[in-house]
């Protein structure tokens, strides 16, 4: 499956995109503002295990952002469990030198569209690292709402963060 923005596609990852994973990914800058998972240095045995990991998905929740035949970046709706059976929690990232283009937004909202449409949810949310104001930015131009803050709920290369909460909701 493909879906098509402004100068990039997102895609399911493929054998093959292993080696343009591992060098955008790698950059301090990136994962500095993204869960624990995502490591830094971000090493090719990383980007082949993450690429194997997802190629198992079903239903398909994570793309490869993928810019001239080029991954680039990465985003994910992930469906959470029990009582939060209903909401997907949104994650994504880019490479440092397509920053400022609004890739991210446009797929943001273009992720946003297809997880109302094909995955069981009525609730998308996302959590942004207190000092990540890009990535507000980047939810509260795709239409998503800040409900809250929660206090020292991140700790990130040691140092205690807020977690800024954002969601949108499907229309009913």
């Amino acid at each position: 499956m493909e879906i098509h923005g402004k100068g990039f596609t997102l895609r399911g990852w493929l054998d093959g995109d292993e080696e343009s994973l591992q060098k955008h990914a790698d950059n301090p800058k990136i994962s500095v503002f993204l869960l624990d998972r995502f490591p830094y240095p971000y090493t090719l045995e990383e980007a082949t295990k993450w690429v194997a990991f997802t190629k198992k998905q079903q239903p398909l929740t994570n793309f490869a952002i993928a810019i001239d035949g080029q991954v680039c970046g990465g985003i994910a709706a992930d469906l959470m469990i029990d009582a939060n059976s209903k909401t997907a929690e949104i994650g994504y990232w880019l490479a440092e030198p397509y920053w400022n283009r609004g890739i991210i937004t446009d797929a943001v909202r273009l992720i946003t569209s297809y997880a109302f449409e094909n995955l069981d949810v009525i609730r998308l949310q996302a959590g942004v690292f207190d000092k990540n104001s890009a990535s507000m930015r980047v939810l509260e131009k795709a239409g998503y709402v800040k409900e809250g803050v929660l206090r020292h709920a991140l700790i990130k290369n040691g140092e205690v963060m807020d977690k800024h909460m954002y969601a949108i909701l499907k229309e009913s």
